[in-house]
C-alpha cells in the first residue's frame, strides 16, 4: 500500500509540536518568575535610590552639560551597555504605556513562534480588538507568516497583529500572564499587564525605568533589533498582493517634518488618549548605545515626544564620561567587572545561544516538542491501521 502524507497532515503534525513547545513556554516563564522576589531591583535599600524620589535626578562633575527641560511626565537616559541609568525624571512613576508595551509583549513571544511558520487566521484570532485600534490589516481566512506579523507589530504597531500573534501562544488571558512573568523576571516591578497590546484598561501601567529594561533587554535578541530598526517593509494583502508599510516612530523615518535623528536604531513609539505620547528610542554613536524613555509630555504637541528624545538622546552622548550614574537598569545593580554583562545586539554581535531561553529550559521545551511529533506520529500509525482493517 503506498502512503501519501498530505500538506494538511504535514500542518497538523508540525502545529501538533508547536502546541506542545507552547505549553511550556509559560511554565518555563512562571519557573523564572517563581524565585523569591526580592522587591525592587537592588533589594528594599533600592528604595532609597535617586531613581525612586520625585523630580530630576542626576549626578553632574563639574563643567557636565546641563540635562535638558524637558516636559515629559517621566523619563530616563539610560546607557543600554552596562544599564547605568544617567539621569531620570520620576522614573518609576506609574503611567499608562500605550503601544511602548508591545516591547515586553515581543520579549515574551518572539522567542516561542519561529518567523517562517504559517498560520491561517481565524475570526476567533481577531476577536477583541478595541475600537480605534492601529491596525497593520490582518484579515481573517489569510495565512500570514510569523515575521510578516512581526513587522506588522514593530512598524505599524498593528493591534491585530498582537492578537494573531497572542492566539498562536496560548490566547489572551495567558499571553497576558507571561507577560507579567517576564517583567517581574527582568526585575521591572512598575509594570502591570492587562492588555498585551498596550490598549488603555483600567489597571494597566508601566514607568519610564521598566520601558527602558525592555527596550535595553530586546536589543540584546537580533530579531528584536531587527524588526525595531525597520524604515519600511512589504505587507501580505488580499489574493496574493502585497502593500508596503511604514514604521510609525518618526524618529526613526524622519516622517511628518520630524528630523530623522542620526544613529537611531528603534525601538517602539505609541499613543492612547489616556496614555498620551509615549516613546522607547535607542541610538547609537561612537561604539556606545544609549536608550531613552519618554512618556507623556505636557507641551509641544504630538511630535514634543520626539523632540524631547532628541535632546535626552544628545544630552547622554555629550555628558558621556561626565556624570555618575543615579541607577542601574540591571536587576541587583551589577557594575561593569562585578558579573556578566551581555551586550546588545544592535552594538556587537549577540550568540544565538544567548537570545533564547536557559538550557534548562530549552532541554524541555525540544523534549516537549519531540513529544508532540511522536503522539503525532502514533496518531497517523493508528489510523493506518485502522484503514487496513475496513
Amino acid at each position: 500500500m503506498t502512503i501519501g502524507f498530505s500538506f494538511r497532515a504535514a500542518r497538523s503534525t508540525c502545529l501538533l509540536c508547536v502546541a506542545g513547545l507552547l505549553t511550556l513556554v509559560p511554565a518555563a516563564a512562571a519557573a523564572r518568575a517563581a524565585q523569591p522576589d526580592p522587591g525592587p531591583p537592588g533589594g528594599a535599600a533600592a528604595r532609597q535610590s535617586p531613581l525612586y524620589r520625585s523630580g530630576t535626578q542626576v549626578r553632574p562633575h563639574p563643567g557636565a552639560p546641563r540635562v535638558p527641560d524637558v516636559s515629559a511626565l517621566s523619563w530616563v537616559v539610560a546607557d543600554a551597555g552596562t544599564g547605568d541609568v544617567l539621569a531620570a525624571n520620576d522614573a518609576h512613576r506609574k503611567l499608562p504605556p500605550a503601544s511602548t508595551l508591545k516591547t515586553l509583549f515581543a520579549l515574551t513571544v518572539l522567542p516561542a513562534l519561529p518567523g517562517g511558520l504559517h498560520h491561517e487566521v481565524s475570526p476567533q484570532d481577531l476577536s477583541g480588538i478595541g475600537p480605534g485600534s492601529s491596525l497593520v490589516g490582518v484579515v481573517e481566512g489569510q495565512t500570514y507568516r510569523v515575521s510578516d506579523l512581526w513587522n506588522g507589530v514593530f512598524l505599524n504597531s498593528g493591534n491585530d497583529a498582537v492578537h494573531v500573534l497572542a492566539a498562536l501562544t496560548g490566547g489572551w488571558s495567558a499571553t497576558a500572564a507571561r507577560m507579567q512573568a517576564e517583567a517581574q523576571a527582568l526585575g521591572a516591578r512598575d509594570t502591570h499587564v492587562r492588555s498585551p497590546d498596550g490598549y488603555d484598561a483600567p489597571g494597566q501601567v508601566s514607568s519610564a525605568y521598566d520601558l527602558a529594561v525592555f527596550g535595553r533587554a530586546g536589543l540584546r535578541r537580533p530579531d528584536f533589533a531587527r524588526y525595531c530598526a525597520k524604515v519600511d517593509a512589504m505587507f501580505p494583502g488580499r489574493d496574493g498582493s502585497t502593500f508596503g508599510i511604514m514604521n510609525t516612530n518618526r524618529l526613526l523615518t524622519g516622517a511628518d517634518g520630524v528630523e530623522p535623528y542620526p544613529g537611531l536604531i528603534g525601538v517602539k513609539n505609541g499613543y492612547t488618549s489616556n496614555a498620551g505620547n509615549t516613546l522607547v528610542a535607542a541610538a547609537r554613536r561612537d561604539g556606545r548605545t544609549l536608550v531613552v524613555t519618554v512618556m507623556n509630555p505636557q507641551e509641544g504637541g504630538g511630535h514634543a515626544v520626539y523632540e524631547e528624545a532628541r535632546a535626552l538622546l544628545d544630552w547622554g552622548f555629550e555628558a558621556d564620561g561626565e556624570v555618575d550614574p543615579v541607577g542601574s537598569l540591571v536587576p541587583g545593580g551589577v557594575r561593569p567587572g562585578q558579573g556578566p554583562q551581555a551586550a546588545p545586539a544592535a552594538v556587537t554581535a549577540a550568540k544565538p545561544a544567548e537570545d533564547g531561553p536557559g538550557w534548562p529550559e530549552t532541554g524541555a521545551i525540544l523534549g516537549v516538542a519531540v513529544l508532540g511529533a511522536g503522539v503525532a506520529a502514533l496518531a497517523l500509525r493508528l489510523k493506518l491501521v485502522r484503514d487496513d482493517g475496513s
